[in-house]
């Protein structure tokens, strides 16, 4: 919310600091995310971007002045001359081309520029400064210029000048008269109190112990009464708490005071005229939304008295709305209406049928409360943001409903000329009781770890408008103002002590309460594990959406899978609950590939699976890995030759590193041939002989798919609960070894059929203890061997804990294998022939 200091100096005294009061309102919740100077130098110590600052007004340079004639330029047909007095010296002829200055024009109030001035250039393409020297236009010298808008950097206009209201005081500078400072606020949802003027002076007269000055609750009717002019109907209370109605007869439809444009300009809003600028300035100042009807052709309408009816709209009701859009209306959204039909949308948006025109004369003003979610509902369904509907979707107390209604009238009544009718249509069907909150003053000491007296916390809850009364020692009986919806706890009202206390006020202390017993979450602690262990490995992490579209997961999943559908989509890509968490990897591969050549990620997180009968779907964890790329960076010592690239064994040799850290007993694999994946280069992982689902290569048509080129993907998607339930809570610690190993190679041939797996298995099974180490190195087919053979080498270590082997102990060791191999596999001991 842009707030302008001088508005907000009509309802509480600043300090003299304004840098310390934008430290205190951040401190205090109200962060000031920006600070815009208009005509004036930054203050001392606040920090102003440079996009935030504008020209400054020198108080002899730029100054009000006062038209006497107005010329026809001798040499320019679109240019005039204006003679114009400022207050000191002789009148200045000046050469302008403002569409708003005619030749014969005299009196208006304008703002000289003299030569010195600094002021952006209205000509020039990009938005800059420059020094205003005396030159010759069109062979007629001029040593100063009436401004625009543009030029003084109060707003982008420059179609014509700035005419000001006919009692601005010639001589007098422009930064007095229009220089002011605007704060733009960063109103959070739980401060929604603060959209207004009145909502920010009052927390500004808190910080700063000043007083809040109020507007004077005064409203001269001398009209008719209203009743019998007009009716209101509330069908659902619900909806709508409150509706306020006011008649002013006889207004003329003029511009807004110069006063009250610019205020609403500095606050962002761009004036139309008195009427609906008045409605605009009410809602700035005590944040509650007005609109103004034009009484008479609701009449028409009506053939007579109107009644408004607050309700929801009928299915297949229409209504044009003030942006010229015929929008179709549904029974979600909440519309005043009529007995003929909807002529607003609550909160929203007004109906183009009884807008205020220029010949406007009789007004009905609006000033209502309506459900906050049916406005926020409506405002999204419509994509209607407005000043109006964002507040209401924050929430507004009813009570706020009357003031706003009476201090509208009255200025309508001041700047409209208008007549107003005596009484206000007031449908209130249930008042809301005041909200009560115990507040025990020990539990403030607990919860903040600092001592605050009964007195100032007394003071400050009175302060910010709560009602206290002390019913026993230590205990507070606090009613809460209107104004604060926000407040529903005792928690609440310790949050506001403190925050005007000052957050940077409170000590370090040490926690006084017991800690609670610590109970750990295995399941947690596992996941974060494996997280840490495919870091350490060279993975990094992604975290994807939850939601997806079935088409992106068919290639994995299959197109006729069942899904968790969402009721109401965010986005036509997020309409289902994903099942496969390895799809949204690829997304992120995919992406990722148009700037690096090297990827390797994983994620750890649930995928959604209905389960029929059940309202809830399961959801268990996955782990899914993508690694594509070279397994090293190109180096001088290559010779300008390719890497290669990553390849299943890589994969594989990632999950068996996992597998080894996390201590996983009887790991095995056997070839897989899931649909996904490229054949012969799959594999399944099993932990005691159960699957724990698939890893390989891409499958090149399901890469194509996700728009990962011609290039080896390797993937996997393991059910990472499988796993962590094989985790076992304690492994045996094996030291490192004091003696040394000694080193034998096997080689042996053995039908195709068998897997390396096989003969490693019995391997070990003839090496017992004294085998600490197995591992493949070669593998061979060829014509040096039988058709339907293949070889297999293997590196053996062999080892014991207590004593350096000898070379018979190893000898008889490593005969025992090539006998068991012999036996078991009918395979043959090369160099054993």
């Amino acid at each position: 919310m842009k707030v302008p200091l001088n508005w907000l100096r009509d309802y509480v005294d600043l300090p003299g600091s304004i840098a310390q009061l934008v430290e205190r309102l951040t401190l205090a919740g109200l962060e000031v995310g920006g600070v815009r100077l208009i005509g004036l130098p930054p203050p001392q110590g606040l920090h102003v971007k440079q996009e935030d600052r504008g020209p400054v007004w020198p108080p002899d340079k730029i100054i009000i002045g006062k038209v006497l004639q107005v010329e026809r330029h001798p040499n320019a047909d679109r240019l005039t001359l204006a003679t114009v007095e400022y207050g000191a010296g002789q009148p200045k002829t000046v050469v302008t081309g403002a569409p708003n200055l005619k030749v014969g024009d005299r009196g208006q109030k304008v703002i000289v520029a003299l030569a010195g001035s600094v002021l952006f250039d209205g000509h020039a393409d990009e938005k800059v400064l420059r020094e205003l020297k005396p030159s010759k236009i069109r062979g007629v010298s001029s040593d100063a210029m009436v401004c625009s808008a543009y030029e003084l950097g109060i707003s982008d206009e420059h179609e014509g000048i700035i005419l000001l209201e006919d009692d601005a005081p010639v001589g007098t500078p422009l930064a007095e008269f229009m220089g002011d400072i605007v704060l733009d606020i960063d109103v959070l949802p739980n401060m929604a109190r603060c959209m207004s003027m009145i909502g920010v002076a009052r927390e500004v007269a808190v910080l700063t112990e000043q007083t809040l000055r109020l507007p004077a609750a005064v409203l001269q009717a001398a009209g008719e009464d209203i009743e019998g002019k007009v009716q209101v109907q509330i069908e659902d209370p619900k909806l709508s708490a409150r509706y306020a109605a006011a008649l002013i007869q006889g207004t003329r439809i003029v511009p807004a005071p110069g006063w009250m444009q610019r205020r609403l300009t500095y606050a962002g809003m761009r004036p139309i005229n008195n009427i609906v600028d008045i409605t605009n300035y009410v809602m700035l100042e005590w944040g509650q939304p007005l609109h103004a009807f034009d009484y008479d052709k609701l009449s028409q309408r009506a053939g007579g008295k109107p009644t408004i009816i607050v309700r929801p709209a009928r299915s297949g009701e229409k209504m044009q709305t003030l942006d010229g859009q015929l929008r179709e209306l549904s029974p979600d959204n909440l519309v005043i209406a009529d007995t003929v039909g909807p002529i607003a949308i609550a909160g929203v948006m007004g109906g183009a049928d009884t807008e205020v025109s220029p010949s406007t004369t009789n007004i009905l003003l609006e000033s209502a409360n309506f459900d906050f979610v049916s406005v926020r509902r409506t405002m999204k369904s419509f994509n209607l943001p407005s000043e109006a509907s964002v507040r209401f979707s924050r929430g507004i107390h009813p009570e706020t409903v009357r003031p706003a209604a009476q201090r509208a009238v009255e200025l309508m009544r001041q700047y409209g000329g208008g007549i107003v009718c005596c009484g206000l249509i007031d449908c209130y069907p249930g008042s809301l009781r005041p909200k009560v909150v115990e507040l025990e003053t020990g539990e403030v000491t607990r919860i903040l770890g600092i001592d605050i007296s009964s007195d100032e916390i007394t003071r400050t809850l009175r302060a910010l408008e709560f009602q206290t009364e002390e019913t026993g020692p230590g205990r507070l009986h606090v009613t809460v103002p209107p104004h604060r919806l926000d407040v529903h706890g005792s928690a609440d009202l310790i949050e506001e002590l403190v925050r005007i206390h000052g957050y940077d006020r409170l000590p370090a202390t040490l926690l006084h309460d017991q800690l609670p017993e610590q109970v750990g979450n295995r399941s947690l602690e596992l996941e974060e594990h494996v997280r840490d262990l495919l870091v350490n490995v060279g993975l990094q992490e992604v975290i994807t959406y939850s939601l997806t579209e079935p088409s992106q997961e068919t290639p994995l999943v299959g197109s006729q899978t069942e899904y968790v559908r969402l009721a109401n989509p965010i986005s036509s890509e997020r309409v289902v609950m994903r099942q496969s968490l390895l799809a949204s990897v690829l997304e992120i591969a995919s992406s990722n590939l148009k700037h690096t050549e090297d990827i390797r990620l994983f994620e750890i997180g649930a995928v959604y699976l209905p389960r029929p009968g059940q309202a809830l779907p399961e959801e268990p964890k996955r782990l899914a890995i993508v690694m594509t790329g070279n397994p090293a960076a190109e180096s001088w010592e290559d010779g300008g030759k390719p890497g290669r690239e990553l390849n299943f064994f890589d994969l594989k040799g990632v999950i068996e590193s996992l597998t080894a850290d996390l201590h996983l007993a009887q790991v095995s694999y056997r070839p897989s041939t899931i649909g996904h994946l490229h054949p012969g280069k799959a594999a399944e992982l099993l932990l005691a002989s159960q699957s724990v689902r698939h890893f390989g290569q891409l499958h090149p048509k399901v890469a194509t798919h996700y728009g990962l080129g011609d290039q080896s993907v390797l993937v996997a998607e393991l059910d990472l609960e499988a796993i962590m339930a094989k985790v076992p809570e304690r492994f045996r610690f094996v030291p490192v070894p004091r003696f040394p190993s000694a080193l034998r190679d096997i080689a042996v041939i053995v039908a195709d059929m068998v897997s390396a797996e096989q003969v490693m298995a019995e391997i070990r099974i003839a090496g017992g203890d004294l085998l600490s180490d197995i591992r493949l190195f070669d593998l061979y087919k060829g014509e040096s061997i039988p058709a339907g053979t293949k070889s297999l080498a293997f590196a053996l270590s062999y080892q014991a804990a207590d004593r350096t082997l000898t070379d018979k102990e190893v000898d008889k060791a490593h005969k025992k294998i090539e006998e068991r191999l012999t036996r078991m596999l009918k395979a043959q001991v090369r160099g054993k022939e």
